[in-house]
């Protein structure tokens, strides 16, 4: 009788190795399904060395605007330009420190949508993601229309033939993204690097062109111009966001970030300066045209000049307008709630959005209703939005040095976003909508979002 108890009764050890064993398994299952949903069939993506992280940031940082901005911004300010450029590029080192403060400490979760709402509460991070995607979808017409001027000035014609050709380049990128075409890391890197390599060789070359009585009088319109110059040069320094994708992707995040920020912005600074010192010293009393680079081109190389800057510009354009979109329907994926069409509508959305802002936008422009100014601050005030609720967020949620750069860059970030004008109202209403959205499950948006920043530039689409 007393053996039978014990003859019955299971032992323990099995039970507990079963028990690990079923665990176990069930969690690498579970891995292996997490791994799967996010990437696919493909393999993961390899880890960065700080140089390619570099790389990748420095390519989220410059594109076609580059080849515009200098040219605004003369216009509107004359060499006092100059003086915007040095601000803009110090606020930009601070909303730098932001970001990498921010991905050390938050990582890749919900990309900007996360960051705020780490501070803000999810309401603000819904208003910051639909913002971002908004300033997305609104830059792509831009960049369009940047392609299509260089692809007008290379032969000689005229605005009109500027619009025809940025609706062409429009109608083939949107072709492009509905065939599912992405742009790799590589060819990223390899564009990026022949936009730095075309705007030093442009510097350069024109240099013996530069005269000292173009920096004269120094300000031709006062400060006002000066303070007019200011908001659209924003659209330069988009990218700084991307460290949410590069966290994920560095062996080293908190040790190697600092290092990619710092490279990142030491290069795209001598950049910008270069081209905007360039641009007023050669060209002087034209420096105000919509293609400073073909300008300077020629004056380095002569009439072939403009054919070279045309031909980069129409390839960093495609790619560029590309990438970009292809992260804008990645993020709408993730912002909207699960369903049996989740993974497609942003592939169909995003297209069908650009199309329907971009033909009015570009008719607005062909008949003189907007300047090419006033459609550069259509994103840009949607992209200061989403840095105003960032660097607000990071208020609260940093400390040490990162706290401090974001407390004195958020007021400036507010003053260049109400200076853009009336597109603000336009980033207030996508903003306040966002945020009176009633939405469940705001926290596994935010996550999945983090996973649609692979499709930013820093991430290698």
């Amino acid at each position: 009788m007393t053996d039978t108890p014990s003859a019955t009764r299971p032992h323990p050890r099995p039970r507990l190795l079963t028990s690990r064993a079923s665990r176990a398994s069930r969690a690498s299952r579970a891995s292996r399904a997490s791994r799967a949903s996010r990437r696919g069939s493909s393999r993961p993506a390899a880890l960065l060395s700080t140089a390619g992280a570099s790389a990748l940031y420095i390519g989220a940082l410059l594109g076609p605007s580059l080849l515009l901005l200098p040219g605004l911004a003369a216009r509107a300010a004359g060499p006092a330009s100059l003086v915007a450029w040095l601000g803009l590029l110090a606020l930009s080192g601070l909303i730098a420190a932001v970001f990498c403060g921010l991905g050390t400490r938050l990582g890749s979760s919900g990309g900007v949508a996360g960051y705020t709402a780490a501070g803000l509460g999810a309401r603000a991070g819904r208003a910051a993601g639909w913002c971002f995607l908004a300033g997305v979808v609104a830059g792509a017409p831009v960049v369009c229309l940047i392609g299509g001027s260089y692809a007008a000035a290379a032969v000689g014609a005229d605005g009109g033939a500027a619009v025809r050709a940025g609706l062409v380049l429009l109608a083939v990128v949107l072709a492009v993204r509905l065939l599912g075409v992405r742009t790799g890391a590589g060819l990223q890197l390899v564009l990026v690097s022949a936009l730095v390599g075309l705007v030093l060789f442009a510097v350069i070359g024109a240099a013996p062109a530069a005269r000292a009585a173009h920096w004269t009088p120094f300000l031709p319109h006062g400060w006002t111009g000066v303070a007019r110059a200011a908001p659209p040069l924003m659209f330069a320094f988009v990218g700084w966001e991307a460290a949410a994708s590069l966290t994920t992707r560095l062996r080293d995040p908190r040790r190697q970030l600092r290092r990619v920020v710092l490279i990142a912005f030491a290069v795209t600074s001598l950049l910008c300066l270069g081209l905007a010192a360039a641009t007023v010293a050669v060209l002087g009393p034209g420096a105000g045209g919509s293609v400073p680079l073909a300008d300077l081109m020629r004056a380095a190389i002569g009439d072939r000049g403009p054919l070279l800057a045309a031909g980069a510009a129409l390839v960093l354009t495609l790619a560029a307008t590309n990438t970009y979109l292809t992260g804008a329907a990645a993020l709408l994926d993730a912002l909207l709630p699960s369903g049996a069409a989740a993974g497609r509508r942003g592939a169909l959305a995003v297209p069908a959005a650009t199309a329907l802002i971009g033909v009015p936008l570009f008719a607005l422009v062909g008949w003189g209703v907007l300047t090419t100014a006033q459609l550069v601050a259509v994103p840009t005030a949607l992209f200061l939005t989403v840095y105003l609720t960032c660097t607000a967020s990071a208020v609260r949620v940093l400390t040490g040095a990162p706290r401090l750069a974001a407390a004195v860059s958020c007021p400036a970030v507010l003053a260049l976003l109400l200076g853009t004008g009336l597109p603000v109202l336009a980033a207030a209403a996508v903003a306040l909508t966002a945020a009176a959205t009633d939405r469940t499950g705001d926290r596994s948006a935010f996550e999945r979002s983090a996973a649609a920043r692979e499709g930013s530039p820093a991430g290698g689409v």
